[in-house]
């Protein structure tokens, strides 16, 4: 196998939390991936990495079964055979049946963290990936907060007689998942964008699209405008990059009775404070390796001169969901994180809740949100163009996902405002 980037892949990985040990073992390891159906256009595959104990002990307790059983027989015509029933059988304990009608994420029902997601891409796609790696590091450097879903890594692997495989691997935007009851792929348009929901009671799993969300809401109340302005800054970063056809992720999950009236004490408030604002969690402070190329300019600088004063005003009033990151900053004393507070209201930073992945997901007053952009390779080639004046005369006065990246970016934070409350 074949890795690019690999020193600044591993700066972000460990920015994140993540030891190589782990992301080592995850990719490695045998029978260590999911695949599952996906009517993607790109006919890519999709795979979700399973941990390494669960794996352990279900192929040990195969073997187990699988020698108890195949002791009394004949070992050498029965080895083959024990083999496929254990392999079988150890699928069947872990995994449930799933459809996955859309090509940019589905998470099987898998009894395991599904932190992974791996997706093969062209070589096209990799190339631009690799070609604009600078800029996007410089991004999640500026906004450690961003929505952009964090790639750990880029890899090759070479099959004999068949063309070389790439790959990328992707922090779930769903992760944890145990308790999420629904998910969309939202791209702001209406064409093709409905799906039919999976049957009541069934285990398959369905990503649902922008007309299954309309009539709902993202309620918020007071982390509304940070999120508002975090899809601002991220689209905007895309449309500089001559992107579009990405999608916003989105899932929530009922809050319990005791996550909905949790007292804030001052020792959770400090702990989240410190993942908030801690130097670590940007990959700026992780010991970057430098990626060839030069940097373009600074576009936190270009975003804020393009944003008015209230937009402003109100990032800086939503930090937290009650104002705490800046109450906090504020009255730590002299020699503090305080006299930073400017920065971290331009990187539009927030109070993260103390959950794993904690940058993907966002508590309402009644539910918890998971909220991630993927899907970030298609230019606006000379084909899409073509693409966009055949789709204006087939739906006219329609909306479809094939439009200028300019017209993508206003449109999705349209429907994003329009969403929200």
């Amino acid at each position: 196998m074949e890795t690019f980037a690999g020193p600044v892949f591993a700066s972000l990985r460990g920015s994140l939390g993540m030891t190589e040990q782990e992301y080592q073992q995850s990719l490695c390891s045998e029978n260590c991936y999911l695949q599952f159906i996906s009517n993607s256009k790109s006919k890519a595959d999709f795979f979700l990495t399973v941990p390494y104990r669960i794996r352990a002990s279900c192929r040990a307790s195969c073997r187990a079964s699988c020698r108890a059983s195949c002791r009394a027989s004949c070992r050498a015509s029965c080895r083959a055979s024990c083999r496929a029933s254990c392999r079988a059988s150890c699928r069947a304990s872990l995994y449930l049946p799933c459809v996955y009608p859309v090509s940019t994420l589905c998470l099987p029902l898998v009894r395991n963290d599904k932190r992974f997601f791996l997706k093969t891409q062209n070589k096209r796609e990799i190339k631009f990936l690799l070609a604009n790696l600078n800029i996007y590091m410089e991004h999640l450097k500026k906004y450690p907060h961003s929505l952009l879903v964090k790639f750990l890594g880029v890899h090759r692997i070479k099959i004999p007689h068949r063309r070389k495989k790439y790959f990328i691997v992707m922090q779930s935007v769903f992760y944890p998942d145990d308790r999420i009851n629904s998910r969309y792929d939202i791209k702001g348009c209406e064409v093709s964008r409905w799906t039919e929901p999976a049957p009541e009671g069934s285990q398959i799993i369905v990503v649902l699209k922008d007309l299954n969300f309309e009539g709902q809401y993202i309620t918020l109340e007071r982390q509304r405008p940070w999120l508002l302005r975090q899809v601002e800054i991220d689209t905007h970063f895309l449309r500089r990059l001559n992107v579009l056809d990405y999608s916003l992720l989105l899932a929530h999950q009922p809050l319990h009775h005791d996550e909905r009236h949790q007292s804030l004490s001052f020792a959770t408030l400090i702990m989240r404070t410190k993942k908030s604002v801690n130097p670590g969690s940007s990959p700026v402070h992780a010991g970057i390796a430098a990626v060839p190329g030069a940097v373009p300019e600074d576009d936190s600088i270009l975003l804020l001169s393009e944003t008015n004063d209230s937009c402003l005003t109100q990032s800086q009033r939503v930090a937290s969901s009650g104002g705490s990151l800046q109450t906090c900053l504020e009255h730590s004393g002299p020699g503090s994180d305080a006299a930073e507070l400017p920065d971290f209201r331009a990187q539009n930073r927030r109070l993260l809740p103390n959950l794993k992945n904690p940058v993907h997901v966002i508590d309402g007053p009644e539910q918890r949100y998971f909220i991630g952009i993927i899907d970030i390779f298609t230019v606006y080639s000379f084909k899409k163009r073509m693409e966009h004046l055949w789709k204006r005369l087939r739906h006219p006065g329609r909306s479809f996902s094939t439009v200028s990246p300019q017209s993508y970016y206003v449109r999705l934070c349209h429907w994003v405002e329009d969403h929200t409350k």
